[in-house]
Parts: structure tokens; C-alpha cells; sequence
């Protein structure tokens, strides 16, 4: 039996100026399942993006959705792309299975934690401060620096990581410290700063963006107090969810949050294109 990837709508150019084409996966000619591909929204033209993959269910096992996943890296290569990604859900075992075969590779999970009523205490000595403007701008600079970085070290090219840096500092935060929704918090312990928090609330949650123990303070459980500030700013604003992202590799950080009962809920996997 030959399985083929075939096109089942035009190449499209999306307003944001990524590309987007559906495919069907046929055995023989006959379709059993699709894939969407593109490129992602989040670092353009030079990263790949499966969007979803779908094996119909009497054809699946039988290496239909390896052999889809290997076509669509050959039609990312013809983009130009030096990098594909795709999203796979926690619970989703067979996805993660197919995806690690292939040669994918953890790059970030997003985490939740669903909070009760009653907020949690800081350890003794410690409280919370909003942050200054004087403490701001210059935290602020060198965020989106540090946050590039991260990118590429992850295999993201240059200029595509400083493109999404300027992009999310200017969708994120357009009125700077003075965003709506947006909280940045110093932690003090004993009257000396020892961390800052940055925190989203949204509708439905917070998320964490941000949250680091100064340098001259970590491994003291600043940054489990952190943590549990984020709680307490979050069930103040009526929300009972704390959402974040931890990139693979940084494993102080995986600890912490899975000690504090965070779960994963998503894999963000990625494979070079050679």
C-alpha cells in the first residue's frame, strides 16, 4: 500500500505573512485522514508549524501518521524552513509517542494549577511590593533580551527570535508598567529584595510571565514565595486558575511548580530540519 500526502486546498498567505495549506493523508488514493501545515505565527517564514494531524481511526497503528509527519517536513524544507513545531496535549500519549520517534524534542510545556477559595500566606519575613517605575525600565530592557536569547539557544534562528521579542513586547505590555491586567510585584525578605513577579490576569486566569529569584538570593525558597504571591494576587482577583510556561531543561524550575501541584497540559515539540 503507498501512502501519499496530497494538497486539498491552495497554498495560502495569511494577513500576519505566514503560509497555510491543508493536505489529505491517502493510502492508495483513498483518504484517511489530513494535516495542516504552516508557518508558525509566532517566528514566521523561517519555523514550520503542524497545526493538526488527524488519522481516521480504523487506519490508525499503521504508521499513516509517521509517514504524514515525514512529508510534511519535506514540504517545510521546500518553504525554506529550518525548523518545524507542533503542539501535542498532555494526555495525548500516542501523539507524543509518534512525535519523540521522529525525533521531536520538548522545547516548553504550558502548566496550570486550579486554586481554592482561601489564599495561601508568605513565609515569615517576606512581602510584596509593587514594582517602581526607577525598577522597571531598566528590568523591562533587559527582559526582551534575555527572552531572545532563550529562543535561540532552543534553535530558533536570530533574527526570527528578535522578531518575536518585539512582537510580544509590544502585544503584551503597549502602555509599559502601566498595562491593564498586568501586575509586576518585588518580593522583600527581611526589608532587602530578593525577586520579582510578573503576572497576567486575564478573565478566566492568571498566568505567570515572569518570575526570578535575584541572583544573590536563590535556593532560600524565594522562589516557592514567588509562587505562592501569584496565587494570592490571582484568588484576590476573583480567579481560580494560574496558568505558565517552563522551557525544557530548566529543571529547578519543572521541580518547583510540580512540588506546588502544577500539571502539564501541553508540549510544545520541535525538530532542526537538516
Amino acid at each position: 500500500m503507498t501512502t501519499t500526502l496530497r494538497p486539498s486546498g491552495p497554498l495560502r498567505q495569511q494577513a500576519d505573512g505566514t503560509r497555510s495549506r491543508h493536505f489529505q493523508v491517502c493510502v492508495n488514493g483513498r483518504p484517511v485522514g489530513a494535516l495542516h501545515l504552516g508557518t508558525s505565527a509566532a517566528f514566521g517564514d523561517a519555523v514550520a508549524s503542524v497545526h493538526d494531524l488527524r488519522i481516521e481511526e480504523p487506519d490508525r497503528g499503521r504508521g499513516r501518521g509517521t509517514f504524514a509527519l515525514l512529508a510534511a517536513e519535506e514540504v517545510a524544507r521546500g518553504w525554506g524552513c529550518s525548523l518545524i513545531e507542533t503542539t501535542v496535549p498532555a494526555g495525548a500519549e500516542p501523539a507524543l509517542r509518534l512525535v519523540r520517534t521522529l525525533g521531536y524534542a520538548v522545547r516548553n510545556r504550558g502548566m496550570e494549577k486550579r486554586l481554592g477559595d482561601s489564599p495561601p500566606a508568605l513565609p515569615a519575613g517576606s512581602r510584596a511590593r509593587p514594582m517602581t517605575e526607577a525598577e522597571f525600565g531598566p528590568w523591562h530592557e533587559a527582559q526582551w533580551e534575555e527572552y531572545a536569547r532563550t529562543w535561540i539557544e532552543r534553535g530558533v534562528p536570530e533574527e526570527a527570535a528578535y522578531a518575536k521579542a518585539r512582537g510580544d513586547r509590544e502585544r503584551l505590555l503597549p502602555r509599559g508598567r502601566d498595562t491593564e491586567g498586568m501586575r509586576f510585584s518585588v518580593l522583600e525578605h527581611d526589608g532587602t529584595r530578593v525577586g520579582m513577579l510578573w503576572l497576567a490576569l486575564r478573565e478566566d486566569r492568571a498566568f505567570v510571565y515572569k518570575v526570578a529569584a535575584d541572583a544573590a538570593h536563590r535556593g532560600r525558597g524565594h522562589g516557592r514565595a514567588l509562587m505562592l504571591l501569584a496565587e494570592i494576587q490571582a484568588i484576590s482577583a476573583g480567579l481560580r486558575v494560574v496558568g505558565l510556561n517552563v522551557f525544557a531543561g530548566n529543571t529547578p524550575a519543572e521541580r518547583l511548580y510540580a512540588s506546588l501541584g502544577y500539571e502539564t497540559t501541553q508540549y510544545a515539540m520541535q525538530k532542526p530540519l537538516l
